[in-house]
C-alpha cells in the first residue's frame, strides 16, 4: 500500500502526471486572468455586427429560422429585385441577407441549450451596469481564447521547441488586443482558432509529405484543409479568400501531387460553401446577400453607410476608378497603421525582420511562406472590403482580417527571439530567465495596465442603453416595426423589428412606411445628434433629414404631414423618440 501511494506520487511529480498536472495549473491561471479582466476591463457589446449576430442566433434558437428583427433597407431593394410578392418584406419575418451562417448557429446552439442567456430584462434593475447575455457571450469567445493558446502552444512546440511553444501561447494570451476581441462578441477568436486548423493541418501535411505517408492520406488532409477554409468562409465571407493562398501552398510544393491535392482542398471548400450559397441565390439572387457589395461601399459613390440604408441605390454609378481609390487608400492605411502591430504589440517587428533569416529546416520556410501569401491575400480583402463598420469601431471589427493570422504571426516572431537568446552568452542561466520574463512583462503590458485601477465602466453609452431600448420596446407590440439608427441594437436588446433609418423622409421613408409596413416610432440617438451637422446632414449622406432635426430641435416641431408625432418626456435633447400615439401612459399603469 505505501510502495504503490510512493508510486503514485512519483508519477505526479516526475512521471507522466506530472505534465496534467501543470496543464490543469496553467488553465486555472488562465481562467482567474479571464475573471480578472472580466471584473476589472469588461464592456457590453459595442460592435453593430456583435448585436447582429447576437439576435440572429437568438431567432434561430426560438425556431424562427434565419430571420433577423435588424432590417436594412438594401435588403429590402434586393428582396424586391427579386421576387413577385413586394408588399410582405417586413410584414412577415424579414430573412438576413448580410451575415454569414456559423457564428449565429454556435449561438444559438449555446442558447437553445441554456449555456448561453438569451434576454434580460433590465428595466426594473436599479444602477444597471452589465448585460449578463453580453457577458454571456464575451465569456463563451474567452474560453476560444484559451483554447486557441492551447494550440499555440502545441503548435509552435510542433514546429520550433518548448521554449518558443511556451512564449508563444505566454505573449497571445498576454495581448490585450485578443482579450478585447473576446469580449467585442465578434466571431473573430472561432475565426482564430480556425485559422491555426489550417495551418496546423498544412504543416502536418508537409511533414507527412516528406514522411512518405500514402496519397490517400495526403488527400484526406487536404481536404479537411479545404473544409476548414470554408467553415472560416460560412463564418465570415472574407475569409474565404484564404483558399488562395492554400491552394498555392499545395500547388507549389506538392511535386506531382500538386494537382489532385489542390482539387481535394478546392472541392472540400465548395463543397462546404454551397449549400449556403444556393440558399443566398434562391433568396435574393446573389451569392453573398448583401456582403456581395461590400467592395461598393465606402467608395466616392456610396460613403459611409449609406448603400446599406438605401432603398432605390445606383449601384451602377460605381467607376472603375472608385474600386482603385478604394484599394489603394485602404491598402496604404493598413500597411502603415494596422501591420506593424498586428500581433497586438510589437512583436510583430520580430516576425518581419524574421522574413530575412532563412530556416534551415524546408518546413518552416514554407510554412512561413504561406503565412506571407496569406497576408496578401487579406490585406487586399480587407482594403476592398472596408465598410462603415471599420470606422464605427475602429480595430475592434468583423473587418479586420489580419489580426486573424496574428497567433502565427507571435509564433515566428517569438522564434526569432529563441534565435537572439541563443546568440547571446550570459554570465549566468538566471540572466536567461530574466530577459524571457523581462521581454514577456513588456509584451503584456497592455493587458496589466488594463487591469490596474480605474476600472472600466461597462456602459457603453452613449449610445447604447439596455434599459432604455427595452423600455421603448416594450411600448411597442411584438409585430410592430421600428425605425432607429441603432437598428442593430434595438433588435438585440428590444427584441423589436427595427429598420434602419433611411436616407431621406420625405420619400424613403414614406416608401416604406406607405407600401410596405408602419413605421410606428422613430428612435434616434446621439450617434445621429451628436453627427456633423453641416458635413454629415446638410451636405451628406443624411440629406432630408436635416431639415427634419432642424424642426424638431429647434422649433420644437414635428415637420407637417410626418405620421411620428408624439413623443415622451426625458429623451430630448440627447436623443429622440416619436412615436404613432402616446403609448407610454398605458404602460405606465
Amino acid at each position: 500500500m505505501v510502495f504503490r501511494l510512493q508510486e503514485i506520487i512519483h508519477r505526479f511529480e516526475e512521471g507522466a502526471g506530472a505534465r496534467y498536472v501543470k496543464l490543469v495549473a496553467i488553465l486555472i491561471i488562465l481562467g482567474a486572468v479571464g475573471v480578472l479582466y472580466d471584473l476589472r476591463a469588461y464592456r457590453n457589446l459595442s460592435s453593430p455586427e456583435a448585436m447582429d449576430s447576437a439576435q440572429l442566433g437568438r431567432n434561430l434558437a426560438e425556431g424562427k429560422g434565419y430571420t433577423t428583427h435588424f432590417v436594412r433597407p438594401f435588403s429590402m431593394h434586393l428582396l424586391q429585385k427579386h421576387r413577385a410578392d413586394r408588399n410582405s418584406l417586413v410584414k412577415i419575418d424579414h430573412p438576413d441577407l448580410a451575415n454569414a451562417p456559423v457564428y449565429p448557429l454556435l449561438l444559438a446552439g449555446l442558447m437553445k441549450a441554456n449555456v448561453l442567456p438569451k434576454y434580460q430584462d433590465t428595466t426594473e434593475v436599479k444602477r444597471f451596469q452589465t448585460y449578463k447575455p453580453d457577458l454571456g457571450i464575451a465569456i463563451f469567445n474567452q474560453v476560444l481564447l484559451l483554447l486557441s493558446a492551447v494550440v499555440v502552444y502545441l503548435l509552435a512546440t510542433r514546429l520550433f521547441d518548448k521554449l518558443v511553444g511556451g512564449l508563444s501561447a505566454v505573449l497571445f494570451v498576454g495581448s490585450e488586443l485578443f482579450w478585447r476581441f473576446s469580449a467585442s462578441g465578434l466571431s473573430t477568436m472561432w475565426l482564430i482558432l480556425v485559422t491555426l486548423g489550417i495551418f496546423w493541418c498544412l504543416a502536418v501535411l508537409e511533414q507527412w509529405s516528406r514522411g512518405g505517408r500514402g496519397l490517400r492520406a495526403l488527400i484526406v488532409l487536404s481536404a479537411v484543409t479545404g473544409l476548414l477554409v470554408g467553415v472560416g468562409g460560412l463564418t465570415r465571407y472574407a475569409f474565404g479568400w484564404m483558399i488562395v493562398p492554400v491552394l498555392l501552398y499545395l500547388v507549389a510544393f506538392f511535386g506531382k501531387h500538386r494537382m489532385v491535392l489542390g482539387l481535394a482542398a478546392l472541392g472540400a471548400f465548395l463543397l462546404v460553401m454551397a449549400p449556403w450559397i444556393g440558399r443566398n441565390l434562391n433568396v435574393c439572387g446573389l451569392p453573398f446577400g448583401t456582403a456581395t457589395f461590400a467592395v461598393m461601399e465606402t467608395t466616392g459613390a456610396f460613403p459611409e453607410d449609406r448603400l446599406q440604408r438605401s432603398l432605390s441605390p445606383n449601384v451602377r454609378g460605381v467607376r472603375v476608378e472608385d474600386y482603385a481609390y478604394k484599394l489603394m487608400g485602404n491598402t496604404r492605411d493598413i500597411l502603415r497603421s494596422e501591420l506593424p502591430k498586428v500581433g497586438g504589440s510589437w512583436i510583430s517587428a520580430f516576425f518581419l525582420v524574421g522574413l530575412m533569416v532563412p530556416f534551415k529546416n524546408p518546413t518552416l520556410s514554407r510554412l512561413r511562406w504561406f503565412l506571407v501569401a496569406g497576408m496578401v491575400v487579406l490585406v487586399v480583402a480587407q482594403a476592398l472590403g472596408r465598410t462603415f463598420l471599420s470606422f464605427e469601431t475602429p480595430e475592434i471589427n468583423s473587418e479586420n482580417l489580419l489580426v486573424l493570422l496574428a497567433p502565427l504571426i507571435i509564433m515566428f516572431g517569438v522564434s526569432l527571439f529563441s534565435l537572439f537568446l541563443d546568440l547571446i552568452k550570459f554570465p549566468i542561466p538566471a540572466a536567461r530567465i530574466m530577459l524571457i520574463v523581462l521581454f514577456s512583462l513588456v509584451v503584456s503590458a497592455p493587458l496589466i495596465l488594463a487591469l490596474l485601477p480605474p476600472k472600466a465602466s461597462p456602459l457603453v453609452y452613449p449610445p447604447y442603453s439596455p434599459p432604455v431600448m427595452q423600455q421603448t420596446a416594450g411600448w411597442m407590440g411584438e409585430r410592430e416595426m421600428l425605425m432607429s439608427d441603432i437598428p442593430w441594437a434595438v433588435a438585440w436588446y428590444g427584441k423589436r423589428q427595427c429598420v434602419w433609418v433611411t436616407m431621406n423622409w420625405r420619400k424613403e421613408f414614406y416608401e416604406i412606411n406607405d407600401y410596405q409596413k408602419p413605421v410606428q416610432a422613430l428612435y434616434l440617438t446621439q450617434r445621429t445628434t451628436d453627427s456633423r451637422f453641416l458635413s454629415n446632414w446638410v451636405r451628406g449622406e443624411n440629406q432630408g433629414w436635416a431639415t427634419f432635426l432642424f424642426e424638431i430641435i429647434v422649433r420644437k416641431e414635428v415637420p407637417a404631414g410626418f405620421p411620428l408625432r408624439k413623443a415622451p418626456d426625458g429623451f430630448s435633447p440627447d436623443q429622440l423618440f416619436l412615436s404613432d400615439f402616446a403609448r407610454w401612459p398605458v404602460i405606465a399603469k
